[in-house]
């Protein structure tokens, strides 16, 4: 939000305005508020390898805490019916909003930056803390050498495992080593300041971004191979609002294309194939205003969809969710708080059974259900895997399609949940409990890959002895289940 003369949470909001603009999808897509609700005001959520959801508390004004939360599904694997817990908080004096996050191979969340830092002051803090989900615990991050900035920034998890990290403000990036924790300098030739652009990692290994600064040509896109940055071509149309540079998400579909939102009421689709960008559908207009995404959320759906909210103008409120099928913007059923709500407001994540967590800084946190179903060929395959398992014992999982075909979530800059990794889920036959099993060292984080990767899978020490069965979960998409015994 570096543009704005007015801080984030501070900016001019119009009234809301009437959201009964396009009738409803006749359809069996819901919203389900939690059983139990939060005590505290959710902001970023991440999926954590064990199934459980980490929320950190952005506080009533919005401006970030250093609390987080765990949101834990029941025996049944309902997360409406999940319970809460509170976590370990952050260091002493980082209290941030709006920064970069991850969810790493090794099971551990980085989170480094933040617009905010526990008031309403801009102040694109270079702190970052890392979290180890075993230990509960937070370990302080330095900042790349010679930055000043991380803010806002924008981050991804390379095939290897790699973490790479925007600065907001500049046109750097770098890497950092998990066993070091050391730094590298990356990304030369960018052609603007990385500044509210959101990364897609695609199926090759390359990262793509449409430029938010780049005033010369404001339809520039770019991609990234080996450390360079290159044109990528220029979408039909500007998606980055000319006077906050803002952009809404990226999301890369399961057909090989990336949908791109604008701030404009514009979409655009990268074809990963042909390289060549083609126009998508234009979001309704309400009134004097087109629905436009400037900085909010999308999730990749099972079935190919893209879920992605927009309201009615850059940062107003009257937020409409829609689903993005490949071709239309279908309206999707709206949240109860969508009149109060600008689409920056909300985050959605992808969950294990294929629904998707919606948070918006306020205490009803909701889950859409959504009604369509995956390609059997998007599921994960178990190649290997023990049939008979021990409590605690860690055991090696081999298959394909572990990492999806999609990171499935994405905000731009201020907020990365991706889901690209394996999630592996146990049930009782007895009972019908289900358990899920933490993950860890991936071989791989690469998105549509046929080759094989391996993970480590710990069994739970509560979980129930006998017979029962295993899935992997790849964004939402559970594979076929194998017979297992657990002893």
């Amino acid at each position: 939000m570096l543009h704005l003369a007015t801080f984030q949470r501070a900016r001019p909001i119009a009234a809301a305005v009437a959201i009964a603009l396009l009738p409803a999808m006749a359809s069996a897509q819901t919203w389900t508020p939690l059983a139990d609700a939060p005590t505290f005001y959710p902001g970023s959520a991440l999926l954590l390898t064990d199934g459980t959801i980490m929320v950190q508390d952005q506080g009533k004004t919005g401006a970030g805490t250093s609390n987080w939360w765990k949101l834990t599904p029941d025996n049944t694997g309902s997360y409406v019916n999940g319970a809460w817990s509170q976590l370990a908080s952050m260091q002493a004096g980082y209290e941030p909003e709006y920064y970069a996050s991850a969810v790493l191979a090794d099971g551990r969340v980085i989170v480094n930056g933040g617009e905010y830092n526990g008031s309403s002051n801009g102040v694109w803090t270079t702190k970052g803390s890392l979290y180890d989900p075993i230990a509960n615990s937070w370990t302080p991050v330095a900042p790349p050498s010679g930055w000043t900035t991380i803010g806002d920034a924008q981050s991804v998890v390379l095939p290897d495992g790699t973490f790479m990290l925007a600065n907001c403000c500049t046109t750097n990036e770098a890497l950092l080593d998990l066993k070091t924790m050391k730094w590298t300098p990356t990304g030369t030739g960018k052609a603007d300041i990385n500044d509210e652009e959101g990364w897609t990692l695609l199926p090759s290994g390359q990262v793509l971004t449409v430029d938010a600064e780049n005033r010369a040509d404001p339809t520039h896109t770019e991609i990234l191979t080996d450390g360079a940055w290159a044109f990528a071509g220029d979408t039909p149309n500007p998606l980055a609002d000319a006077a906050s540079a803002e952009l809404g998400p990226q999301v890369l579909r399961p057909d090989g294309t990336v949908f791109a939102v604008g701030a404009t009421g514009y979409t655009a689709v990268y074809n990963i194939a042909k390289k060549t960008w083609s126009a998508g559908p234009m979001f309704p207009k309400d009134g004097k205003f087109y629905y436009d995404s400037a900085d909010g959320p999308a999730s990749l759906l099972p079935d190919g969809n893209v879920l992605v909210a927009a309201s009615p103008g850059v940062y107003k409120k009257g937020l409409m969710l829609f689903e993005f099928d490949g071709k239309r913007l279908n309206p999707a059923p709206n949240i109860p708080n969508a009149a109060k709500d600008s689409s920056f407001y909300l985050r959605l994540l992808p969950l294990p059974n294929g629904q998707v967590l919606e948070t918006d800084g306020s205490k009803d946190v909701e889950i859409y259900t959504p009604s369509g179903s995956p390609k059997a060929i998007w599921a994960p395959k178990i190649h290997s895997f023990p049939a008979t398992l021990t409590h605690g014992g860690t055991y090696k999982l081999t298959g394909q399609h572990l990492n999806g075909f999609s990171q499935a979530q994405a905000y731009g800059d201020d907020y990365q949940a991706a889901t690209n990794y394996p999630i592996v889920r146990i049930t009782n036959t007895a009972t019908g409990h289900v358990f899920y099993a933490r993950t860890a060292n991936h071989s791989s984080m690469a998105v549509a890959s046929p080759k094989l990767v391996t993970t480590q899978v710990t069994i739970p020490t509560d979980i129930e002895t006998g017979a029962g069965s295993v899935v992997v979960v790849a964004n939402g998409i559970a594979s076929a289940p194998m017979s297992i015994t657990v002893n």
